[in-house]
């Protein structure tokens, strides 16, 4: 690696724009701040050579080289923002309404937003936050951060370490704030650094040469802002990871007993009762709403039971419940447990649980009943062999049922609308006989059944619908966004502030830097310097336009 040695004698590496030591423009380099277009200096990292800029020859080189760019970094969030926009067109799958028609994707983002709905589902906007692409593209946001910030950081802090009081003429005469003063006497150079000194300068002294100051921690604000943003984009790529992250959604019916999902069979809940509490119509706060929707909840609630396994660490063993938590799940008021929290998000009213059903012989006039049998809705049985000989085979089940043209379909697996096709065969006879039954619906296909069926009774319940949420992340992103403001507080309320006094054959040079609040220096200048035959600076800006 080439070396570069100023007249100082200070050994510099390659691409330094400006001597570490003394501050002399390295003629060879001026090209890559700028400064060979203008009188005064760049101090950007203060001349310090950058990795980004000194080596392009190898791959690294160069994925370090792009991934520098603070370009490519703006462009890598514009697209992770359009991307998020996108994310926001229609509900993410976690977000589908508990009344929807159903809660598979594939059929409910068809089924509300038509073929843009569909077109948006297949390709995988539905699951945007979590799918691999866009993972990668945070990750590769935090791989920005992190090269950026090691590309800048590293040089400059090396550099405002090596900084000597004893600067070239060359680079104090290019400063913005610069005077040139002559017949000095010693002892006024020396109020200067006391006065500078009780303005909470730190000052420096070298062979007469003075470099005061302060506030240098201020250049490491944005660096501690990146270290806020990539432990934020750590959260969130951990949020991938069901260790740290669980959001699920169960649907539990009254009486119901369940394993709760995202907890590795360790705990279950019992869904005990359901309760709907809606606003009076007589209310006239809600009286309009309750014209137009028909019904407005003011509470709805679940009575649950949380069991905690006993045996979890025997294989194969049939689960021990023992009763862990008992409580209510209510609208906005969560049920907490072992890092786990439960939410009330949803329900069904009314899902059919059996129906019964009656066998009657199509030419007797009484009616009189055959047999009968019970339907549990949920699992029903594939035969059913009934007391009087009779045979009922479940062709078809479709929960709930609707004609899709020519074809009956089911809209959703829950029993909202349940409809069968039975195969029928009579005691002592090989022939059987097909009959479709529903809610209003007994249809003989061929017309000439000796039998019919007909719906005698059902049960209904409640069904809840639960959101399982674990969030381990949180604390990352509390963690992330402290560190991030005290960045933004660092880098704005304070500044880095410099002065050099250079004591020369023919007087006395004074020149000054700082990354903000130019007025603020000015000031403590005057302080400094008032009563003294040291000259204020000037403001050079306008010998570089």
């Amino acid at each position: 690696m080439k070396k570069i040695k100023c007249e100082c004698g200070h050994v510099n590496p390659e691409g330094t724009v400006l001597c570490e030591a003394c501050g002399k423009p390295i003629e060879e380099n001026q090209h890559i701040d700028g400064n060979d277009q203008t009188q005064l200096l760049n101090m950007r990292y203060d001349g310090s050579a950058r990795r980004s800029q000194t080596y392009n020859k190898s791959i690294v080189d160069k994925i370090w080289s792009f991934f520098s760019s603070v370009k490519v970094g703006v462009w890598l969030i514009v697209i992770a923002l359009i991307a998020s926009a996108f994310g926001t067109i229609f509900p993410q799958e976690m977000y589908i309404p508990p009344e929807a028609v159903s809660r598979d994707p594939a059929v409910f983002y068809e089924a509300r937003y038509g073929l843009l709905g569909k077109i948006y589902y297949q390709l995988g906007f539905h699951n945007l936050y979590s799918s691999w692409w866009y993972m990668i593209l945070i990750a590769l946001i935090g791989v920005s951060l992190v090269i950026c910030s090691l590309d800048r950081f590293i040089p400059l802090r090396r550099a405002l370490k090596i900084q000597k009081p004893k600067r070239n003429e060359i680079f104090l005469k290019r400063q913005r704030l610069y005077s040139k003063s002559e017949n000095v006497p010693p002892e006024e150079l020396k109020l200067v650094k006391e006065r500078l000194e009780n303005q909470r300068y730190k000052v420096r002294e070298e062979d007469g040469h003075l470099l005061a100051e302060k506030g240098r921690f201020s250049r490491w604000g944005p660096y501690v802002n990146h270290i806020g943003l990539i432990i934020i984009l750590l959260a969130a790529i951990l949020r991938m990871t069901p260790l740290l992250f669980l959001d699920d959604y169960i649907w539990i019916r009254e009486g119901e007993e369940l394993v709760i999902p995202g907890t590795d069979g360790e705990y279950y809940i019992e869904n005990k009762k359901f309760t709907l509490e809606t606003h009076d119509a007589d209310d006239e706060r809600f009286k309009d709403a309750i014209e137009k929707e028909g019904m407005i909840a003011s509470n709805y609630q679940s009575d649950v039971i949380i069991y905690k396994v006993k045996n979890s660490d025997v294989v194969g063993a049939e689960p021990e419940l023992e009763k862990y938590k008992e409580d209510s799940l209510r609208l906005n008021q969560p049920l907490k447990f072992d890092g786990y929290t439960l939410y009330q998000a949803g329900y069904q009213l009314n899902e059919f649980k059996n129906m019964t059903f009656k066998i009657y012989d199509v030419e007797d006039q009484d009616q009189k009943p055959l047999d009968e049998f019970t339907i549990d809705l949920t699992e029903p049985e594939s035969v059913y062999e009934l007391e009087n000989g009779f045979q009922v085979e479940v062709v078809e089940y479709f929960p709930d049922y609707y004609m899709d043209g020519d074809e009956p379909r089911s809209e959703t697996k829950y029993p909202k609308n349940p409809a069968f096709m039975f195969e029928i065969t009579p005691p002592d006879s090989n022939e059987s006989e097909i009959s479709f039954v529903g809610i209003g619906k007994n249809i003989s296909p061929t017309g000439e059944n000796n039998f019919k069926l007909g719906i005698e009774n059902f049960e209904s319940r409640d069904v809840s619908g639960i959101t399982v949420r674990r969030d381990y992340t949180i604390p990352f992103f509390i963690l992330g966004a402290a560190i991030f403001m005290i960045g933004v507080i660092q880098g704005m309320y304070w500044y880095h502030r410099r002065i050099w006094v250079h004591p020369t054959d023919k007087g006395v040079l004074l020149a000054a830097h700082t990354n903000k609040n130019w007025f603020g220096i000015q000031k403590d200048i005057e302080k400094a310097i008032e009563g003294t035959h040291v000259n204020m600076v000037d403001d050079q800006r306008g010998l570089d336009e």
